[in-house]
């Protein structure tokens, strides 16, 4: 019965409220379901900005410790335990993004994802990949503002159309006709 319960957003969110008290006290058994409720969504999240597996995973670690240091300072009037987890993973991904003691990392696992891998080897591959990359931010250029940043805000950050409302503060009928407008936008402009 349990199960059943966790597959509803509304229940999922009274839960992870009333985990995220518990792990303020100290609890690490709450600490630990709220993990496994969470982790899937955020690690997402992480990949998506990071496009590095061995990134996301370490950034996801570390967000959890910060969520687990800070647990006390969360506020559920001001969001739910989901949005507060996701803002503490995006802020730990961009510092992983700028700091400067992940450059080595970058460059071998630069090399070791190139190495026998036959599709890195073929130019006309990559120069395939180029022209696509071009060709999307050519067409991302041509939208409106309000849609281009709903769309890198769902997209490429991870937000859940409810999210991108709020962070616009914008009605989220709107947020979705934008997303929605700059999806057939795309797709006609790349060619799909």
């Amino acid at each position: 019965m349990k199960e059943n319960a966790l597959d509803n957003p509304a229940t999922d969110s009274v839960l992870q409220r009333e985990l995220m008290q518990s792990v303020a006290a100290g609890d690490r058994q709450a600490f630990e379901q709220l993990y496994r409720l969470t982790s899937p969504r955020l690690f997402a999240v992480a990949l998506r900005m990071l496009r590095r597996h061995a990134w996301a995973e370490e950034v996801l670690h570390d967000s959890y410790i910060t969520a687990w240091n800070r647990a006390a300072s969360y506020n559920p009037a001001l969001s739910s335990p989901m949005t507060w987890l996701t803002h503490i993973v995006r802020n730990r991904a961009i510092d992983w993004m700028r700091g400067s003691d992940n450059q080595w990392l970058e460059l071998e696992e630069g090399v070791e994802d190139t190495l026998g891998n036959d599709e890195y080897d073929q130019p006309l591959i990559r120069l395939q990949q180029d022209t696509d990359a071009k060709k999307l931010a050519e067409c991302l250029g041509h939208l409106p503002a309000e849609q281009r940043q709903s769309l890198v805000l769902a997209y490429y950050q991870g937000l859940s159309h409810g999210e991108v409302s709020d962070h616009l503060q914008q009605p989220l009928g709107t947020i979705k006709s934008w997303i929605r407008r700059a999806l057939d936008h795309l797709k006609s402009c790349v060619g799909l």
